[in-house]
């Protein structure tokens, strides 16, 4: 049974805002959650920020773009994307 990915809001905001090649490897990162789950150690700099808190670097350089997502509900398999930016404003 596949993930059911969701975002706030304001990530829909802030990927109307982000460079071509950044939103692509968005997409292909929400793809694979939704396809493989939350756990997304194949992705550079992955790393788990709370119990049910998940990150990853979108782009590296500078800027370094991240992409941060929680699971909301593990029986229904929910996850939502709750930032997507620049590292400097990611909400670690």
């Amino acid at each position: 049974m596949p993930w059911i990915v969701t975002s706030k809001k304001t990530v829909k905001k802030q990927i109307k805002k982000l460079p071509i090649a950044v939103k692509e490897s968005l997409f292909a990162l929400l793809l694979e959650i939704e396809k493989q789950g939350p756990m997304r150690g194949n992705w550079p700099n992955y790393g788990k920020l709370a119990k049910d808190r998940h990150h990853c670097h979108l782009k590296k350089g500078h800027p370094t773009y991240v992409a941060v997502w929680e699971i909301k509900d593990n029986q229904i398999k929910l996850v939502e994307v709750i930032y997507v930016g620049s590292h400097e404003k990611a909400p670690y």
